[in-house]
């Protein structure tokens, strides 16, 4: 067993040892395995260390800039094979964006990723009239598939999936920085479960060979996918009237609903892990919704569920629980 050195971790791709930086281990080795995991990408098709490097200006001679994950056609590393690169460097989203079309205008890649280990952004580089122009993608194709395939999902090819934290962490922080009306996590827990709710109900009643309705394609404007997914909406609330009231909606932004449908969609929720969606909502636990001793509240729509499958009577005892007045309350 090869001995690592203090502060250096063993790179995912490589095998090699690299020094342990936040932005190695917050961001480089978490994408760097989700993109062979849960995207398919063979590990012999991806570069991180020694890392991919690219041109600063048209001009140059030398290749300067080092690209922190660069995804190649086939297994071997070449210019010309570069199709996807991703930049992990920790900034804001907005200088993470720029710093990564200066990448994509200076390679030969057509997709990129910015991802700082805490929200992630998707954009694909085309040419028109001889100039370079980027645009916002809701995700980035499966290996072996096209990008114009993005969101073309049937339900036979969702993937099932060990960990959603670093997705349900995204989908946190782009939430909390582009939703102005709400304020607190307990706010958008209600919001995602509902959004859940509709992913789950689409994996159920979707068949295998079917395209399912939750998905966010290329180039699909954020107002029809959110339609979407509120006529979705409408239809769990009348699958399930014990659950849910008339009145219950989804409230988030278009864009916030485009968001979230982006980064789940390629997922089978009702097949994965038991425990992997309640792993994840860790990130929206706050201490707002905890209690005292740091108990987890259960959202009033999931106790009405959890009811309505055990339909307990007032002669049933109940374990204690956090969620325990909430069913007796909701069964008398």
């Amino acid at each position: 067993m090869t001995e690592i050195a203090d502060g250096y971790i063993i790179d995912f791709i490589s095998g090699n040892s690299v020094k342990g930086t936040p932005e190695e281990v917050e961001a480089v080795q978490p994408f760097s395995k989700k993109l062979v995991e849960d995207y398919g990408y063979p590990a012999a098709n991806i570069m991180t260390h020694p890392q991919h490097r690219v041109k600063v200006r048209p001009s140059d001679t030398k290749k300067e800039y080092p690209v922190d994950i660069a995804v190649f056609t086939t297994s071997t590393h070449t210019d010309d094979n570069c199709y996807l690169i991703v930049e992990c460097k920790k900034k804001t989203r907005k200088d993470g964006k720029g710093q990564l079309e200066d990448y994509l205008r200076f390679s030969k890649a057509s997709l990129g990723v910015w991802y700082n280990g805490k929200e992630t952004l998707y954009l694909r580089k085309y040419e028109k009239n001889g100039q370079v122009h980027f645009v916002e993608i809701p995700n980035i194709p499966l290996y072996g598939q096209r990008v114009e395939d993005v969101g073309l999902f049937k339900r036979g090819d969702l993937k099932k999936t060990h960990n959603l934290k670093s997705v349900f962490g995204s989908i946190r922080n782009y939430l909390a920085a582009n939703n102005t009306g709400i304020t607190l996590d307990n706010e958008f827990v209600v919001q995602i479960i509902n959004i859940i709710f509709c992913k789950i109900y689409d994996e159920r009643f979707t068949r295998a060979s079917d395209i399912v309705n939750f998905r966010a394609g290329i180039e699909e404007p954020s107002k029809n996918i959110a339609l979407r997914i509120k006529k979705l909406f409408d239809s769990v609330k009348n699958k399930y009237p014990d659950v849910f009231n008339k009145t219950d909606n989804i409230s988030l932004t278009d864009n916030s609903i485009a968001y979230i449908v982006g980064e789940l969609q390629q997922y089978c929720l009702i097949e994965s892990e038991r425990d992997v969606i309640a792993d994840a909502f860790e990130v929206f636990i706050s201490p707002s919704l905890r209690g005292g001793q740091g108990q987890f509240f259960t959202p009033r729509n999931v106790v009405k569920l959890l009811v309505s499958l055990a339909n307990p009577t007032r002669n049933d005892k109940l374990i204690e629980n956090c969620t325990t007045s909430l069913i007796r309350e909701a069964a008398a």
